[in-house]
């Protein structure tokens, strides 16, 4: 099984930017896109072959997951139960005879860490919903946090900046000793890899970036994962999709 993640920042944007042609080449069995920032699915993407599951967020231009998957699930399900999250449009959970795939958009902590407490309550209840299910879990999708100073170019001069602050990466931690797997570590343990650079200052051309979007599993289906990678020469958003094999 072939599963790609994405943070597209707008699915109307990247619509123009040769979207339709680059999910053709992914040739991916379910796909998970973050931050689509809209409602309306495009008809070029209904034609696909995939069912397609949506939750936007009650605010317009704002958030938003989308799932499309050629394997039909047992069931859909959005939202971690509390309308705080899920007017925000960020989990979509498909439930497969051995195992979930939940795509997730996890909150910014914002400029000046505004919604810092917002998002460790969402951490909180996400990791409560995901202990609770009876069966494995594959979790992809946007962190919003760089876990270790190997995840991010220039850690120094982050500390306490959103998405790198030491409760948000505690609970990262925490969260994987819970027996969950980060698989892109599972390949690559060196630093300068990444998934999200800022737009500002040729930032993506100088790899001046962050390794916030993950695929995390429950540790049982470690030992059926084939490759896990970050595809960093794909365009059109400023976060690469990332890549999970799993037989």
């Amino acid at each position: 099984m072939r599963l790609i993640s994405w943070n597209v920042n707008g699915l109307k944007a990247i619509m123009s930017k040769g979207f339709i042609d680059i999910i053709k080449s992914f040739n991916a069995d379910i796909l998970m896109f973050q931050e689509i920032k809209t409602d309306v699915i495009p008809l070029d993407l209904q034609s696909l072959g995939y069912e397609i599951y949506v939750f936007p967020a009650k605010r317009k231009g704002y958030s938003g997951t989308m799932t499309m998957t050629r394997i039909h699930p047992i069931s859909v399900s959005y939202g971690l139960g509390k309308e705080e999250y899920d007017s925000e449009g960020r989990v979509i959970i498909l439930e497969y005879p051995e195992y979930y795939v939940i795509n997730t958009y996890f909150p910014n902590a914002g400029e000046g860490l505004k919604r810092l407490d917002f998002k460790l309550s969402f951490n909180r209840d996400f990791e409560k919903f995901v202990t609770s299910l009876k069966k494995p879990c594959i979790i992809c999708g946007d962190f919003n946090v760089a876990h270790q100073e190997i995840d991010i170019a220039r850690p120094k001069d982050n500390v306490n900046h959103a998405g790198f602050t030491p409760q948000e990466r505690e609970w990262f931690s925490h969260f994987l000793s819970l027996g969950y797997v980060d698989t892109y570590r599972m390949f690559v343990k060196e630093g300068g890899h990444y998934s999200w650079w800022s737009y500002r200052f040729h930032a993506r051309e100088k790899n001046i970036g962050w390794r916030i979007d993950y695929c995390v599993i429950s540790e049982s289906l470690k030992g059926r994962v084939i490759k896990a990678d970050i595809l960093e020469k794909v365009m059109g958003s400023d976060h690469a999709p990332i890549l999970l094999e799993i037989q």
